[in-house]
């Protein structure tokens, strides 16, 4: 394997607080998020995911959206930091301004089935609901992230060509997304996949904008990190303690643990700037509210042996 196009820093997402952890049942008070949030910040993370502001009956982990975000901008400088929450319309995105926020992040997916269920929506109609969001987002310059769903498959519809994948992504051009976070929602992504849809991805959208948000329902996601570093890319979604899923991907358990994405780019001496120690007491903290054990192979360790 090359490595030659390994990059020497790597930009972290971490996603616990909102894809973390809005799949769970039981109702997670919110200066528990916020403590959560505050000590991943002390970590070192500087990019995180905050909250949704969708529909509580939609999402119920999520109805606390607004307490939680003036609760943090109380709290911290959120200029120093980048604070993506996402919003899935116009009525999300204007409660999302009136508080301050200065990142929303829009969706979409390759696959029409999954829209539907996620959003009662085609793929074609969320970007006519997202333009919307977009234009407005741009007029009161506010930052936006863009997401892709199912892009190496998905639960309802099956393998996803990355023919339709590239056409999303030709898509969110658009809306000038600052960085696109290409999604394996379901796990299904393997190595040879992963390098030849980046090829195909590159012809039209270049790397230094595109982020790899890998679930590792199968075992995968630190191989297809792997592929994707040896690639150049330089931003990667993850969830502290492997936490979360999606609620409308039946099984898609599994988003990769920051905690072992931290140790595979340690051993290239890649620079995060996040604190190894610090994440994990983080993810312990989290981990013990939700009364759940971790799928992270290296958290396991750490906590059986220190190190």
């Amino acid at each position: 394997m090359d490595f030659s196009a390994v990059p020497k820093e790597i930009k972290i997402v971490e996603v616990g607080p909102r894809d973390g952890l809005q799949n769970e049942k039981t109702n997670i008070p919110t200066e528990v998020k916020l403590d959560y949030i505050l000590k991943l910040l002390e970590s070192g993370i500087t990019s995180l995911e905050v909250t949704s502001f969708v529909s509580p009956k939609a999402i119920p982990q999520m109805a606390d959206a607004k307490e939680l975000f003036t609760e943090l901008d109380a709290r911290i400088d959120i200029k120093n930091y980048e604070l993506p929450c996402l919003v899935p319309n116009m009525k999300g995105y204007e409660t999302a301004r009136e508080l301050g926020v200065r990142e929303i992040a829009l969706f979409s997916a390759t696959s029409d089935d999954f829209t539907q269920k996620n959003i009662n929506a085609t793929v074609d109609e969320s970007f006519k609901r997202m333009e919307e969001v977009a234009k407005a987002a741009s007029k009161d310059g506010i930052k936006i992230r863009g997401y892709i769903s199912t892009a190496f498959g998905c639960p309802y519809a099956g393998n996803m060509s990355s023919e339709k994948l590239v056409e999303v992504v030709e898509r969110f051009k658009d809306f000038n997304v600052y960085e696109l976070s290409i999604g394996d929602t379901i796990g299904v992504g393997t190595p040879k996949q992963v390098d030849s849809y980046l090829d195909d991805i590159f012809k039209v959208y270049p790397k230094e904008k595109l982020a790899m948000h890998f679930h590792d329902t199968r075992g995968m996601a630190l191989s297809n990190i792997m592929v994707a570093l040896t690639k150049g890319i330089s931003t990667f979604d993850s969830s502290s303690g492997g936490l979360g899923g999606c609620p409308y991907a039946k099984g898609a358990t599994g988003n990769v643990a920051t905690e072992d994405l931290l140790y595979l780019v340690k051993s290239f001496n890649i620079v995060t700037g996040v604190d190894l120690d610090k994440l994990t007491e983080a993810s312990q903290y989290i981990l013990e509210k939700v009364q759940k054990d971790t799928p992270s192979k290296f958290l396991k360790a750490y906590l059986n042996t220190g190190r």
